[in-house]
């Protein structure tokens, strides 16, 4: 059975006092779970901080976001040996926000994927359709050329995650029904099986999109839902506390 995991994204919010406050209170909520993985992404300047606050317990770090070069004339990026130096497992790559507002094409994930896992990182590569994709009913051409296009050239699969995001679910208060997301996971594992055979049965699919305590009891108990992608919600230690009980508690 495949390990759940929850990755809490925080996007551009909290200082550093902030986020080591609530990398506390998750560490601290998290103790007596004893399966599963849970995942924090803060902003670059705090990762240190967290790093440190999170160090030695069941709680890992990973970077929103990475160039694909190791090093060079790049003003304002971070390369992958700079986060791994920092403490980071994972890193996002290919978020619907990085698609959209700095303009992130399949080619650039792809890079971004490839340079992560060898530079020794698990990327978290996300993909999804936005609404005005989904009306036009291309909601699967749209992810099967994300999850083709981010993979190719991936040889090895065993470190990937996906994460499947709806564009018009995030951060919008909408959220797709468990069907619907249970139909694009099953989808996005069919294509998987196609590229790694039964590699693909261990790869882990998290559900991203507008996801509170609220939704994710039913969302979680889809057979190809792996976990959860989580924005807002993570900001609060609560909040995200209780996805991550939910969760613990339906895939044991």
């Amino acid at each position: 059975m495949r390990e759940w995991i929850v990755a809490g994204n925080w996007k551009m919010h909290n200082t550093i006092q902030e986020s080591v406050a609530l990398a506390k209170a998750i560490v601290e909520g998290v103790k007596a779970i004893k399966k599963g993985e849970v995942v924090l992404a803060p902003p670059f300047t705090a990762l240190t901080r967290v790093f440190e606050t999170i160090k030695g317990s069941r709680v890992t770090l990973a970077a929103q976001n990475m160039f694909y070069e190791d090093k060079g004339a790049y003003t304002g990026e971070i390369a992958p040996d700079m986060l791994k130096d920092i403490g980071c497992t994972y890193v996002i790559i290919g978020h619907s926000e990085r698609r959209k507002y700095f303009h992130e094409q399949n080619n650039d994930v792809n890079l971004k994927v490839k340079k992560a896992l060898s530079a020794g990182l698990k990327p978290i590569m996300c993909v999804g359709e936005t609404d005005e994709e989904r009306v036009k009913g291309i909601t699967r051409s749209i992810v099967d050329r994300q999850v083709n296009l981010g993979l190719s050239g991936v040889k090895k699969i065993d470190n990937v995650v996906i994460a499947y995001e709806p564009v018009w679910a995030i951060g919008t208060g909408k959220v797709a029904t468990s069907n619907q997301a249970e139909e694009v996971h099953k989808f996005i594992r069919g294509i998987l099986k196609d590229l790694y055979s039964s590699a693909a049965n261990d790869i882990r699919i998290l559900y991203g999109g507008s996801v509170t305590k609220d939704n994710i009891g039913e969302l979680i108990a889809m057979e190809d839902i792996d976990g959860a992608l989580v924005g807002g919600a993570s900001l609060k230690a609560d909040a995200f506390l209780g996805i991550i009980q939910q969760i613990s508690a339906k895939k044991r």
